[in-house]
């Protein structure tokens, strides 16, 4: 089969972009078991870093929800004036009870110039890899310097990813884990043997964020939650909080965010959705982007509590697609889908149909 990835470039023949590209769950699945899930995270973070590093070349907006007593459902857009992305996104925390995934995703990419797409792909399984490589970004720049220990509380769809981001990008090599369902644990205990990882099931999460540099928070259940209490977080500490990302759901326990200086993607978003909606609007924050590029500080002392309040920004999404349209013509995993129509002549769409019936 003939595959054409579909160019940015303004000069090419509309016929030749007429075909877009598209990434299956199967084929995303290939394109991460033949690069490899460590490998894949580690370039992943180096093109999210990249373009928080421009963040100030891209439109920003918060995410558009649509919220039921089910769950969520978000559109997430942005553009860097060369190319627009976005991301359609569920969030049902009930759906693991029904035999359903509690998050699940597509996304797109599409040129400026003339609006034609040039990428769909599922964003399930992207989505968990953005999300870790996001998390390890940021870890890089607010965790203490030589972190080698971590806890994660939440063993879901998300730990397996977490864990091994922050090994590739930050060294990790303990991972402490405890979920309030032991089969979860279980479970990715089993899937992280082989790693290099030196894996901990505990039985609480006082024994699991003991010893940790590092606690990164992913549950799923959509209220005000109290994962961590503020006697579980001393001095030095990083927290990675990841699930809370809507409004009404959090995570901490508001006096940990009274101790810690706070690390967001963007302001407007995680006021509404993150940890922070426990706090004034006027409650100072930085953003990350400042720290990456000097304008900030970041981590400032060994005994300073970091926070990266992170409920996931469409730029984010962007890299992941970037990053994962740069791989097509390498790994070869992705068909073509007819889904823009091209007649001949622009403005006779109706001849074309015409001309497409069956004679007689």
């Amino acid at each position: 089969m003939t595959q054409t990835i579909a160019a940015t470039s303004s000069n090419i023949e509309p016929s030749k972009l007429a075909m877009v590209p598209f990434v299956s769950v199967d084929n995303m699945m290939k394109i991460v078991n033949t690069i490899g899930p460590a490998k894949i995270l580690a370039e992943l973070a180096d093109y999210i870093e990249a373009d928080f590093l421009r963040w100030e070349s891209f439109d920003k907006t918060p995410r558009v929800a649509s919220h039921s007593k089910e769950g969520v459902i978000e559109l997430m857009p942005t553009s860097d004036g060369e190319t627009y992305g976005f991301k359609y996104v569920n969030g049902h925390p009930a759906n693991m009870a029904r035999g359903f995934q509690t998050v699940t995703a597509l996304g797109m990419l599409a040129r400026v110039d003339n609006g034609y797409p040039v990428l769909l792909s599922e964003m399930t399984i992207l989505t968990a890899l953005r999300t870790a490589a996001t998390s390890a970004i940021a870890a890089k720049y607010l965790a203490p310097k030589c972190a080698k220990t971590m806890a994660i509380i939440g063993n879901g769809a998300q730990c397996e990813f977490q864990a091994l981001a922050f090994k590739e990008v930050i060294g990790i090599d303990t991972v402490q884990l405890y979920d309030v369902d032991p089969e979860a644990t279980v479970k990715a205990a089993a899937n992280l043997s082989g790693s290099g990882l030196r894996v901990t099931a505990c039985k609480s999460s006082q024994e699991a964020v003991s010893g940790a540099d590092i606690v990164t928070t992913c549950t799923a259940d959509k209220q005000y939650a109290t994962i961590l209490t503020d006697n579980m977080v001393g001095a030095g500490m990083h927290i990675n909080a990841i699930g809370g990302d809507c409004p009404g759901k959090t995570e901490l326990h508001k006096d940990i965010l009274l101790r810690s200086d706070i690390f967001v993607e963007y302001p407007p978003q995680t006021r509404i959705e993150g940890e922070i909606q426990q706090l004034n609007d006027d409650y100072p924050i930085t953003e990350l982007w400042e720290v990456m590029i000097g304008k900030a500080k970041g981590r400032a002392s060994d005994r300073q509590i970091t926070l990266f309040d992170s409920v996931g920004f469409a730029t984010e999404d962007f890299s992941a697609l970037r990053y994962i349209r740069d791989q097509l013509e390498s790994t070869d995993h992705y068909i073509d889908l007819d889904m823009l129509a091209d007649p001949d002549d622009p403005r006779d769409l109706f001849g074309m149909i015409k001309r497409a019936a069956p004679s007689g």
